[in-house]
């Protein structure tokens, strides 16, 4: 894919011709009422080592972006070139995380509010203006801004989809700068998520510092 031309089929189509590709997803509904809001996903909870990574993003008004989807769904090639793009043209982007160890400590589901409380503090941060969010998932408790949760949001909304293409590349490139450090466990590859190999190499060597010990079947071998 080249970012050249996902920009004249995405961030630069007609005002028009957008509003249509648009229509239906829960981003329409808020730019038609004329809100200013961002996207929130998070990328990483189902990993055994590393942080989760969260990113707020905010779009300009009935953006439209070709083949833009859920991070997952996308190639690493394909997830670099949109994130190249999203940087460039969104209004703003903010990315935070939870470290390992405030993993273990808060469990995983308060660790990735609290990484999505500061990338969205990230975001206001270069933001002129962003009156609520809309986040993948479920409300973000005791959040800045109002919030509203989506199921399979990042499937269903452009801003979140962005978010996690911006959250998943920033994990990705930090895992694999950790690998540096702790090589036997191939990080470069699996990203700390649970492949066969890292499975193997974790019952034979033991976590490494970056390891939740609270996540299974990390915290057996302990």
């Amino acid at each position: 894919m080249h970012v050249r031309e996902k920009r004249s089929k995405g961030f630069g189509v007609r005002k028009k011709s957008a509003r249509k590709s648009v229509r239906g997803k829960p981003d329409f509904e808020l730019w038609k009422q004329g809100a200013v809001f961002c996207g929130i996903d998070e990328v990483g909870r189902g990993a055994l080592a590393g942080p989760v990574v969260a990113a707020a993003v905010i779009l300009r008004p009935f953006t439209y972006l070709k083949g833009i989807k859920d991070s997952k769904q996308l190639s690493p090639k394909k997830r670099e070139a949109f994130y190249l793009l999203i940087k460039e043209k969104a209004l703003a982007v903010g990315v935070g995380s939870a470290t390992h160890k405030e993993i273990d400590r808060f469990n995983i589901r308060n660790a990735s509010f609290l990484a999505m409380k500061r990338a969205l503090r990230n975001l206001m941060k270069q933001a002129k203006k962003c009156e609520r969010a809309i986040v993948d998932g479920f409300e973000i408790p005791g959040c800045i801004l109002p919030n509203q949760g989506i199921i399979k949001g990042d499937q269903k909304s452009i801003s979140i989809a962005c978010a996690s293409i911006i959250a998943k590349v920033t994990r990705d490139r930090l895992m694999c700068t950790l690998h540096n450090q702790y090589p036997q466990y191939n990080f470069l590859k699996n990203k700390g998520y649970p492949s066969s190999f890292h499975l193997k190499v974790l019952e034979q060597n033991g976590p490494s510092f970056l390891h939740r010990k609270s996540f299974q079947p990390v915290k057996k071998i302990l």
